[in-house]
């Protein structure tokens, strides 16, 4: 994790990317993601984390760039993905990474960017 982060302007936009993978492996999920984010150019703030009292997990790795989170479905033996981020470049390039795991892995869109609608200063 990084000490100082350094300001940018960006315009209010979200990237988004989700999808899942037969994967369901608590400590495997989070190396692999953990290294996926960090080889794509990503900023780990923090990683919090809760396992369910009879089968399941959700995680989340709050970014510089916005957040990962991942929930398991331990019958189903999948977990889904989503992606959410400031930075288009670091999502193409995690995507890519994932595309080139071992496990079976299904995007369920393309890669989307959503913008506020009208003028950003008064849709809110």
């Amino acid at each position: 994790m990084k000490d100082k982060l350094e300001y940018i302007k960006l315009e209010p936009e979200i990237v988004n990317l989700k999808g899942w993978i037969q994967l369901v492996d608590e400590g495997e999920l989070r190396a692999v993601f953990e290294n996926t984010l960090k080889q794509s150019g990503f900023t780990i703030l923090d990683y919090n984390a809760h396992r369910f009292p009879v089968n399941g997990y959700t995680a989340f790795w709050l970014l510089a760039e916005s957040h990962l989170a991942i929930h398991t479905f331990t019958e189903s033996n999948v977990t889904y993905i989503e992606l959410s981020s400031c930075n288009q470049s670091k999502t193409n390039i995690f995507k890519s990474l994932c595309e080139k795991m071992d496990y079976n892995l299904n995007w369920d869109d393309e890669i989307k960017v959503t913008k506020p609608r009208g003028n950003p200063e008064y849709s809110l």
